[in-house]
C-alpha cells in the first residue's frame, strides 16, 4: 500500500477516467451530493462517539473530525451559493448502502467497532481519490483548489480511522479485514457503473 500514490490509499480499483468528464458537466449535482456526504461523515463520527463514549482515544480523535466535516459541509454550501445553486434533496447513496451490506454484524463490541471504523476509512479513501481527480481535471480553477485542500484533509481522516481500528483490535486482524474490504469495495464500484451526479 505504501508504494501506491498516497492519495489513492491502497484502493484496489481506480475510478474510471471517464467519470470526471461526466462529473464536470454535472457540477451542481456533484456539489449537492458532496454536501450530503460531508453531513453524513460528521453524523457518522457523532454516532461512534455516542456508541463508544468510554473509549477516550476514539472520542478525542473523532471530536475534531466532526467539526472539520461540518465545516466542509458549510464550505460546499458556500460553493453552491456562489454559483447560484441551492442544496437539493438528498439522493440515494447506493455506494454506502452496498458497503454497509458487506460489513460484518455480530461479534464482540471491539469487532463491531473495527467494522464501523474500517467502513469509515474506506469511504474517506474513495472520497479522497475522487477529490484528487476533480482537483487535477476540472476546469473551474477555484473549485479545483478547493478539492485539492479537501483531498489532503480526507487522507488524514482515512489514516485516523485505520489507526483507531488498530488501537482496539490486533493490527494483523485489522489489516486482514481491511484488505478483504478493499476487494469488496472494488467489486461494488465496478458494479455501480459511471454516474456523474454522485460523488461515489
Amino acid at each position: 500500500m505504501e508504494a501506491k500514490d498516497k492519495f489513492t490509499l491502497g484502493l484496489e480499483l481506480p475510478t474510471d477516467p471517464r467519470w470526471v468528464n461526466i462529473a464536470e458537466t454535472h457540477l451542481e449535482d456533484i456539489l449537492v451530493d458532496h454536501a450530503y456526504c460531508e453531513q453524513k461523515a460528521a453524523s457518522s463520527c457523532i454516532s461512534l462517539i455516542v456508541l463508544y463514549p468510554e473509549k477516550d482515544l476514539l472520542v478525542e480523535r473523532l471530536s475534531p473530525i466532526v467539526a472539520e466535516e461540518w465545516s466542509h459541509f458549510e464550505r460546499v454550501l458556500a460553493e453552491l451559493r456562489k454559483r447560484g445553486w441551492s442544496l437539493g434533496r438528498q439522493r440515494k447513496d447506493e455506494y454506502v448502502e452496498k458497503l454497509s451490506r458487506v460489513i460484518q454484524k455480530g461479534g464482540s463490541r471491539e469487532q463491531q467497532l473495527m467494522e464501523k471504523l474500517l467502513m469509515n476509512a474506506l469511504i474517506e479513501a474513495r472520497s479522497c481519490e475522487r477529490f484528487k481527480i476533480l482537483w487535477k481535471h476540472i476546469p473551474d480553477q477555484e473549485l479545483a483548489e478547493f478539492y485539492h485542500e479537501l483531498m489532503i484533509s480526507e487522507a488524514g481522516h482515512y489514516k485516523n480511522f485505520l489507526q483507531l481500528a488498530k488501537e482496539y483490535m490486533p493490527e494483523e486482524v485489522v489489516m486482514n479485514r481491511w484488505h478483504e474490504l478493499l476487494e469488496q469495495e472494488a467489486e461494488i464500484v465496478k458494479g455501480l457503473g459511471l454516474r456523474g451526479d454522485r460523488m461515489h
